[in-house]
């Protein structure tokens, strides 16, 4: 069925891509921009910008995808995706993936969602379907066949690289790295990583990732680097990367714009020294769920949690505000929500991330709008390979976002994590509106992206 034309006027285009930033009109049509205008062509709905701008749908790359029960994804994050802007967002990060990758874009086309959705395969998952449970013991050499033989059929299956979590998992060795990254040398597909160590050990860590990149020629995506190199670090970071970038490496980060990360308490980052390592108390780490929701830890606490409940998510208030604005004001870092909700609770950078960038690193003049725009729109459809995503030209993709730029801003709270944002006008998904005033319209607009050869 021909869907309706749908006018965009009077809006300040905002397109790195095609290097635009000025008033223009555009035209959508059967999921496509046919027209990038002065003219005002006739439609049947006009959406009048005057004021506001308009811009490519955001592209998250880097996230946690919502869990699946009974043959259906319980859509929580996703909506949460569309309420602030994004209309594309990468799933399975960190090496973690909630079900098998594969057949979780299956779902996706089966049943639509609220943003279009890539996957990576996540190295932890295929090592734990191999039989290798604990995370703190090499794998045997059975195993990672067995890893290897699922990670070459989820890539072949579109997933758009391999993701690892080496600081969740310190069994895995370096043969065991290079040997599953090997995976992704034929299709020259992309590996992403949180690495190993953060803080002061954050250096060879990365180092350890870029050597993949260096030995198969492969793209590297080093994840949220504030939450690795936010503690006085990132500085000499972003030098380190820009060398192996000199060098000709494909290698980029992302980051998101708060100064607390979030993981679950039973997880290795809460391992023996990590109240050294970050030079805090045990007050630094809030509890997000259970019994104690809401509280600052105690010893007490934190020892309960961990024992009973290692699945409850916590947020640790111990990053450098300075470190994050140096991270966001390199070319090569680009915005990553790093989102995970759990039942409602999470890390406010879930369903805030976009419109907070906005308002405390746009509008203060930190960064400019049009590169803020850049940050996730025409940098990470670059890195993912999106051809017709990102971007506002004649025969792009329709996903747009409409916003005002001095009223965008935030609404999730540590305490209330899925608050929606304020300032977005429109967000449409090949032509058609999936949200408006931050409230969704139609939640089954976007599909699987699956990555071909």
């Amino acid at each position: 069925m021909k869907r309706m034309k749908t006018l965009i006027k009077n809006g300040l285009v905002v397109d790195p891509a095609n290097l635009v930033q000025t008033h223009l009109n555009l035209l959508l049509e059967d999921g496509k921009i046919v027209a990038v205008t002065e003219e005002e062509p006739e439609a049947d709905r006009v959406i009048d910008a005057a004021g506001k701008v308009v811009a490519p749908g955001f592209i998250d790359i880097h996230m946690h995808e919502d869990p699946v029960k009974d043959d259906k994804i319980q859509f929580c994050i996703f909506d949460a995706m569309l309420r602030m802007g994004v209309t594309t967002a990468v799933g399975g990060n960190c090496g973690i993936n909630v079900y098998d990758p594969v057949k979780y874009l299956d779902l996706l086309e089966r049943d639509g969602a609220p943003v279009n959705v890539m996957m990576f395969a996540g190295h932890q998952y295929y090592r734990e379907a191999a039989g290798a449970l604990d995370k703190y013991s090499p794998v045997t050499e059975e195993q990672r066949k067995m890893m290897k033989k699922g990670l070459e059929e989820a890539l072949e299956a579109g997933c758009v690289g391999i993701s690892y979590g080496l600081r969740y998992v310190p069994g895995t060795g370096r043969e065991e790295f290079l040997d599953t990254a090997s995976c992704c040398q034929k299709e020259h597909r992309l590996i992403s990583a949180h690495v190993r160590d953060d803080e002061e050990r954050v250096f060879g860590a990365v180092a350890e990732v870029a050597e993949a990149g260096k030995i198969f020629d492969i793209p590297v995506e080093i994840s949220h680097i504030g939450s690795m190199a936010g503690f006085g670090q990132m500085e000499q970071l972003l030098k380190q990367v820009d060398g192996y970038r000199m060098n000709g490496m494909d290698i980029t980060c992302d980051c998101y714009p708060y100064f607390a990360f979030s993981t679950r308490i039973g997880a290795t980052t809460y391992d023996d020294g990590w109240l050294e390592r970050y030079h805090c108390d045990y007050d630094a780490c809030q509890l997000m769920e259970g019994k104690y929701k809401g509280q600052r830890c105690t010893p007490e606490t934190f020892a309960e949690m961990r024992r009973d409940f290692p699945e409850c998510l916590t947020v640790c208030y111990v990053m450098d505000q300075k470190d994050i604005r140096m991270a966001f004001s390199d070319p090569g870092v680009m915005l990553g929500s790093d989102g995970l909700i759990d039942n409602g609770q999470g890390h406010p950078r879930a369903a805030g991330s976009f419109p907070k960038f906005f308002a405390d690193f746009v509008r203060d003049g930190s960064i400019s709008l049009y590169d803020g725009i850049a940050k996730m729109t025409s940098i990470p459809a670059k890195r993912l390979g999106l051809a017709d995503k990102g971007r506002l030209n004649v025969g792009a993709d329709a996903d747009v976002v409409v916003f005002d730029p001095e009223k965008i801003r935030d609404g999730a709270t540590f305490d209330d994590p899925m608050l929606p944002p304020f300032g977005i006008d429109y967000v449409l998904i090949g032509g058609e509106i999936a949200a408006k005033d931050c409230r969704i319209v139609k939640g089954d607009l976007g599909t699987a992206i699956r990555k071909r050869s």
